[in-house]
């Protein structure tokens, strides 16, 4: 069957044309656990941070990944792409049920194969005075997802011996800290807040290049748009289907939630 489809597919080719694109040379993919990650809080949650017993993990969202690749001495064609992502951590304080927040960071450095050029690209887009060319580095590419937050603990400072040095050498983004309410405290103090994170990721190097591909035909859509005329907008509101599942949700599978019959439970 896959012979039929395949000599289908070639019978069925008209042409052939060089197409600019981006190739991926090298890509990998990781499940981090990421435990006891400094959690830089807000000021007004570091009030909550001292008075409280216990914190329990609500959610984290990655706000940032600032990704960078710099080319390996002595082995060519292999990058190293350094990652720094910044996520927003946010927990609620035992007794009290008060929300904070803060900002934790995490460093993470792959090697990839990205192959070997050398040459300068110019384009109409950029003149001289931005430069006209574009360097011939590998661009790195990363997609993640926002990360589970497995757990939250109170640290006394006292028995740390560098309880500043998590943050020492990085420079946070003015945009990153907009993202909060509150000043961030990045000084050392004496209770500090831990989290362990779970990140899924997927990194890649591409090279623009040209490649001879198969064509087939030419794209043409065989649906007409639907669009209400601003007489009539009832006529694009009817076209609309009802949400159902927003007024009758799944019911799901409860004991996706359950460990052998028993009540899963979290720290």
């Amino acid at each position: 069957m896959p012979e039929k489809a395949s000599s289908a597919a070639a019978s069925a080719c008209r042409d052939s044309v060089c197409v600019h694109t981006k190739k991926i040379f090298d890509s990998c993919r990781d499940k981090d656990c990421i435990e006891d990650l400094r959690v830089c809080p807000t000021c007004g949650s570091q009030a909550i941070i001292d008075s409280a017993i216990s914190i329990r993990p609500r959610s984290a969202t990655l706000l940032y990944a600032d990704v960078r690749v710099d080319e390996m001495n002595f082995n060519r064609g292999c990058y190293t792409v350094d990652v720094t992502y910044f996520y927003k951590v946010t927990g609620r304080a035992f007794p009290g049920d008060r929300i904070l927040t803060g900002l934790a960071m995490f460093d993470k450095r792959v090697v990839l194969y990205g192959g070997e050029g050398g040459s300068k690209v110019f384009t109409s887009k950029g003149g001289w005075c931005c430069g006209g060319a574009s360097s011939n580095l590998p661009t790195a590419v990363v997609e993640a997802v926002d990360p589970l937050i497995l757990a939250m603990k109170i640290v006394d400072a006292a028995s740390l011996e560098a309880s500043a040095a998590d943050f020492e050498g990085h420079e946070i983004p003015r945009e990153i800290c907009d993202s909060f309410d509150d000043e961030l405290i990045t000084s050392p103090i004496c209770k500090q807040l831990y989290a362990t994170l779970g990140q899924f990721t997927i990194i890649r190097l591409e090279r623009e290049t040209q490649l001879l591909m198969p064509v087939y035909d030419y794209c043409i859509p065989d649906k007409e748009c639907a669009a209400g005329s601003e007489e009539d907008p009832c006529t694009l509101f009817s076209s609309i289907p009802f949400p159902v599942s927003d007024f009758f949700p799944p019911q799901g599978d409860p004991a996706k939630c359950t460990t052998n019959g028993t009540c899963s439970t979290s720290e």
